[in-house]
């Protein structure tokens, strides 16, 4: 999994400034983070609407495929804001034995000491 990451990543970066007429990901880049943003809030709706659908009629296929659709868009937000797959996967790790709870209070403590 992480492999596919890291190689989607790099693709992403070599896709990055190439020809928009040619190139989804650079279409998208040279249109603007706006543009990105606008992506990845459609992917999002479209991954609630299917996990919705999926609950329903306990098919995941179309979830799953939603699901890739916002990490790919979640991934060329990062890559047009200069960061690679790689970080997100640090921050998961920095999780991992963490329980969500603990870091959620975590994330509202130091929040409140700023």
């Amino acid at each position: 999994m992480t492999d596919t990451l890291m190689q989607l990543g790099e693709l992403l970066q070599q896709r990055r400034d190439g020809d928009p007429d040619n190139s989804y990901v650079a279409y998208l880049h040279s249109r603007g983070l706006n543009k990105i943003l606008e992506k990845l809030g459609e992917e999002c709706t479209e991954t609630i609407l299917a996990a919705k659908d999926a609950e329903r009629s306990g098919d995941n296929a179309n979830l799953i495929y939603e699901t890739a659709d916002l990490w790919f868009h979640s991934l060329v937000a990062l890559s047009h804001l200069g960061e690679q797959p790689s970080a997100v996967l640090e921050e998961l790790a920095r999780r991992l034995n963490k329980s969500g709870l603990e870091e959620k209070a975590s994330r509202t403590n130091a929040e409140s000491s700023n």
